[in-house]
């Protein structure tokens, strides 16, 4: 058997980790001088809390070496191999670090390492399609090979409500912000070749925008894996979402329409109120 693991940025609920069996590392965040580990021991509010504080974004770290190797070690004294996901290479050291775990422990050959080329649900949706496969019976190239045929086919991407969390991160300046909060401005941020690009600008208020930017991908969504669809978001107004679930409903396309909450990297990057809608093309 097979066991899939993945770092804590593929933002599964503990639900769907529970249903597909699937082993997650937390990467570290750090607020300050304290760590925690994502998922574990801090929480969004807590996040944006100290954000806000200190009027900078707070700092995210790879899984820790240590962590990697015991988590494949005591894996590999029941399974006969391992398909670990990491997010994006770009974006992260956490890929090279599970790679070195596993040549630690003398398990390169029973470990293979998957960069997902992307961050949040988009990752989880190689993790839940491997797990599916793995319950199934496949083998370490049979997943590999379906995972690396997926990865170009996920469309990930998320609508903003506030700049000033892309603003203390270095990714818009603080005249952009400004100017945005004033006009409204929402940018659509999506995850192409690995790297978090902003796409387009939506103008006005959040929920019109919201549900504006999941109509925009009515003919992608219409093209979808079936199977699930993600809504994922860093603590958006219930009503915004449901509306959202409302339109992926009326499509009846999708078989789940699965709704996650943002991890730390989501949450310290874009901010509160983002929301992403998430599937395989």
């Amino acid at each position: 058997m097979i066991k899939i693991v993945s770092d804590s940025t593929c933002d599964l609920s503990p639900e769907l980790v529970e249903r597909y069996q699937i082993e997650v590392i937390p990467l570290h965040v750090l607020l300050g001088t304290e760590e925690y580990l994502d998922g574990r021991n801090i929480t969004p509010d807590e996040i944006y809390a100290w954000a806000d504080k200190n009027k900078t974004t707070p700092k995210t770290s790879a899984v820790s070496m240590e962590d990697a190797s015991t988590v494949f070690a005591e894996i590999l004294e029941n399974y006969d191999g391992i398909v670990a996901f990491s997010i994006s290479a770009g974006m992260s050291t956490t890929n090279n670090v599970l790679r070195l775990a596993a040549e630690e422990i003398g398990a390169s050959d029973k470990v293979r390492v998957i960069d997902s080329m992307n961050l949040s649900t988009g990752v989880g949706h190689l993790v839940v399609e491997a797990a599916i496969l793995a319950a199934k019976g496949a083998s370490l190239d049979e997943i590999e090979k379906a995972v690396l045929d997926y990865r170009p086919r996920v469309r990930a991407s998320f609508v903003i409500d506030t700049l000033v969390y892309l603003h203390r991160g270095g990714r818009c300046s603080g005249m952009a912000a400004l100017a945005g909060g004033m006009l409204k401005l929402h940018p659509k941020i999506v995850v192409r070749d690995g790297a978090m690009l902003v796409d387009k600008k939506y103008r006005g208020k959040l929920p019109a925008v919201t549900l504006n930017y999941a109509k925009d991908m009515e003919e992608q969504l219409l093209r979808a894996k079936p199977d699930r669809v993600f809504i994922t978001h860093s603590g958006t107004d219930p009503a915004i979402v449901e509306s959202v679930r409302s339109y992926l409903e009326s499509l009846h396309h999708f078989d789940e329409i699965l709704e996650t909450h943002a991890g730390s990297v989501v949450c310290s990057h874009c901010g509160p109120g983002t929301l992403g809608v998430l599937f395989i093309e």
